[in-house]
């Protein structure tokens, strides 16, 4: 495939070399026999007003193709000189809507059959329009086939007539607003101002200006963003760097044409300005928004569902010692859910209200990417290694002492806390839609939905903690909690080991040998505290503080860490995702499964054993041909996580199915074995 778009590029290159190098020599030199063309104008020129000229291009064939004034990543726009008597200027050129072609991964901006382009000419006022020469002109295009080009170039003179009322209806119109438009880190955005009642198709940007300075140029082919609220559609195209550039400012304006599909669409010019994305909902995508009510609920039933995840299992020593300890007076009881309850609710908002912030800074982020980071996965694998060590009975921290004791609100409020804070990365199966939308609606909207969440999670510790006859059927508080405290030893080492294994996939050696050294200072800390503990001297807070400086101090001071090859073997042998090879995949005719995961994905990973990684679906995809692309978000990838974005989504597990020549299937975030062959085997 990279050959064949090497091969592609050249060619369109060696024909674009050929073009004449100065149009004022006037001399055809290859003809226009694929795509002919003749110079009209619409009446003769009347002084003081705009005459009008077109340039009629005919393919000999329907397998020609001309381009547009910009052809994006491949292709020739077209040269034009005219012979016009002093004081006669021509305008710019007026295109129709162009269409796109992807050959190879490469995107062409194209017309197929017959078109016209407008070239408007201000006649002065005190012309002589009677006796003047005959208007001539040379121009230079290229036409393509899918596998050939070929320059094209023609001597012209002016003739009367032609259809200029159809060819001015496919002009598109220009916009009476100036547009806005911002570079968001490798990001275009730009607002254009449209009426709230127009009917919007088969969206699509095509940019006239195509150096942005400092090496940016727009990614063509890659997915664009569409976001509407009343009279704003909010456009967001991804750029590409090239290297060798030195810094430059933006341009002041843009121009470029916006496709409203079946041949329509507007002419804007945008001006460098603020484009809030704020207060737009998406417009184009695989999910449609709903009402936010309904968005509300969903977030409200995946955060209740949560609690029964098994990538929450880890913590529910936590939260059964939360429901025993809920077994003391009513209004202790009361106090401990709110307390558990504020921590759940604060830490999904607080996570759901930073990444608002951070992606209307910029930054490519989504839910749970607090994992993504080697520091916040090691605080949280040294508090994990502390609350193991707890539970053993190594010391204890004041507060949280169950046998016999009173209800801790500090406790009860940290385990909230730490059960949303770990809980994040399995909210995928339940959260997909819900969390999506948050990202794109207004702030205040999407913070709801994150504290809905947060709310779901905690809401059977809080009906525990106020409905007295459900508070009646937990245990009697006694000697049996210390032992079950013990026990929940298991699975919090469990969690121990989970993050451990993830600190070693996102972490180089030197790393985790520090972070190795660091846990055993922390233990040997804690076995002291223990020891002064029994001994009654206390102590406690000092040596806790001391704890918790150390650990900051490491994981602040440690340099960061080197990623590792993320190239786990697969049965499917994918390509890593990007947008370019998802673009060659999809034109070369055959069928393209794509997933996205993350090592900290539970729900990733159970998918993977049970409908990525098995025999019956390999052998499937290899007797369909189905190219296969793996997007792994373990670590922060900003064109992933933009390409989730404009998929809707807030985190992975993300599943896309492109059937032979058609567009993208969203499948469900919980496959089951028969969901990947039955799609292969489907004509």
């Amino acid at each position: 495939m990279e050959a064949l778009r090497g091969f592609w590029l050249a060619l369109v290159l060696a024909a674009a070399l050929l073009l004449p190098a100065s149009l004022s020599a006037q001399e055809a030199r290859f003809g226009d026999d694929n795509i002919a063309v003749e110079l009209r104008s619409d009446g003769p020129p009347v002084p003081g007003e705009t005459w009008m000229l077109a340039l009629h291009f005919t393919p000999s064939s329907s397998e020609w193709h001309g381009y547009w004034s910009n052809p994006g990543d491949a292709g020739q726009g077209m040269e034009l000189e005219l012979n016009l008597p002093d004081g006669w200027e021509a305008g710019e050129p007026l295109y129709p809507v162009p269409q796109v072609l992807v050959i190879s991964g490469l995107m062409n901006h194209i017309y197929e059959g017959d078109y016209a382009v407008l070239v408007p000419v201000e006649v002065p006022a005190q012309a002589a329009v009677q006796n003047i020469v005959p208007v001539s002109g040379f121009v230079s295009y290229l036409a393509c086939t899918d596998r050939v080009c070929v320059p094209q170039d023609a001597r012209l003179s002016v003739r009367e007539g032609g259809d200029f009322r159809k060819w001015q209806a496919a002009v598109a119109p220009a916009l009476d607003s100036v547009a806005g438009y911002e570079v968001t880190r490798d990001r275009l955005r730009v607002g254009i101002p449209l009426p709230a009642d127009m009917d919007l198709g088969d969206l699509h940007l095509f940019m006239g200006t195509s150096d942005f300075g400092s090496g940016l140029a727009p990614d063509y082919a890659a997915t664009q963003t569409f976001i509407r609220e009343g009279d704003l559609l909010v456009v967001e195209m991804p750029l590409k760097r090239r290297d060798g550039f030195e810094a430059s400012p933006l341009p002041e304006r843009i121009e470029g044409i916006l496709a409203l599909g079946e041949g329509q669409g507007v002419r804007f010019t945008a001006e460098q300005r603020d484009v809030p994305l704020e207060g737009v909902k998406a417009l184009r995508g695989p999910v449609d928004v709903p009402e936010l009510w309904v968005l509300l609920l969903a977030a409200l039933a995946g955060g209740l569902l949560l609690n029964i995840m098994p990538c929450v299992f880890p913590i529910l020593s936590l939260k059964a010692l939360a429901l025993a300890k809920a077994g003391g007076d009513e209004l202790s009881a009361r106090r401990d859910a709110l307390a558990y309850t504020a921590g759940v609710v604060l830490a999904c908002a607080g996570l759901g209200a930073l990444i608002i912030l951070l992606r209307s800074a910029g930054e490519q982020v989504g839910w749970a990417f607090q994992l993504q980071e080697p520091r916040v996965v090691g605080a949280l694998f040294l508090l994990a290694v502390a609350i193991t060590a707890n539970f053993l009975g190594l010391f204890q921290v004041p507060g949280m002492a169950i046998a016999g004791g009173k209800p801790s609100m500090r406790g009860s409020f940290g385990t909230g806390l730490l059960a949303a804070f770990v809980a994040t990365p399995c909210t995928g199966p339940f959260m997909a839609l819900a969390l999506g939308a948050a990202l794109v609606l207004r702030p205040v909207e999407g913070f709801a939905i994150f504290t809905a969440l947060g709310l779901g999670l905690a809401l059977p510790f809080l009906l525990i903690g106020f409905i007295p006859a459900w508070r009646r059927r937990l245990p009697k508080p006694g000697p049996w909690m210390e032992r079950f405290r013990r026990w929940m030893a298991l699975p919090m080492g469990l969690t121990v080991l989970a993050l451990a294994w993830l600190l070693w996939r996102i972490a180089d050696n030197f790393w985790l040998a520090m972070l190795g050294a660091v846990t055993l200072v922390l233990l040997m800390v804690l076995a002291s505290l223990g020891q002064r503990q029994k001994r009654g001297q206390g102590g406690e807070r000092i040596f806790l503080a001391a704890i918790v400086a150390l650990a900051i101090f490491a994981l602040s001071t440690f340099p960061e860490p080197e990623p590792r090859a993320q190239s786990e073997s697969s049965l499917l042998g994918p390509q890593p995702f990007s947008e370019t090879r998802l673009a060659e995949a999809r034109a070369s005719g055959q069928p393209v499964f794509v997933w996205f995961t993350a090592d900290w994905c539970v729900t990733c990973k159970v998918n993977e054993g049970v409908a990525i990684e098995r025999e019956d679906t390999r052998n499937a995809f290899e007797k369909a041909g189905v190219i296969t692309l793996r997007g792994d978000w373990t670590r922060r990838d900003e064109e992933i996580a933009a390409f989730l974005a404009s998929q809707g989504a807030a985190g992975v597990p993300l599943y896309l199915w492109y059937p032979a020549g058609g567009e993208a299937q969203q499948l469900p975030q919980v496959l089951t074995p028969e969901t990947l062959p039955a799609l292969a085997e489907q004509p």
